[in-house]
């Protein structure tokens, strides 16, 4: 069977680190949001939200672009 949540029963592995990397930035979420659409990503505050309390999925192509808004690698994110 296929499972698409995580061990924790998130719909995402990186919520959790992506709200502390996102803090120790000093970035909100709004913030962080507007770095990601001048990145070319268009995903809004509620979006990040929602990643950062597992009710959002997240692509491969997002991680990509939250990891350069972060400056950050992904591996940082997923551990």
């Amino acid at each position: 069977m296929f499972i698409n949540k995580s061990n924790v029963g998130t719909n995402n592995m990186i919520g959790e680190r992506l709200a502390e990397k996102r803090k120790a930035t000093g970035l909100s979420q709004k913030k962080l949001a507007d770095r990601l659409q001048l990145l070319g990503l268009d995903v809004g505050k509620n979006a990040i939200q929602r990643i950062e309390c597992g009710k959002r999925f997240v692509t491969d192509i997002e991680l990509v672009y939250i990891c350069r808004a972060l400056e950050t690698d992904p591996n940082s994110l997923l551990k």
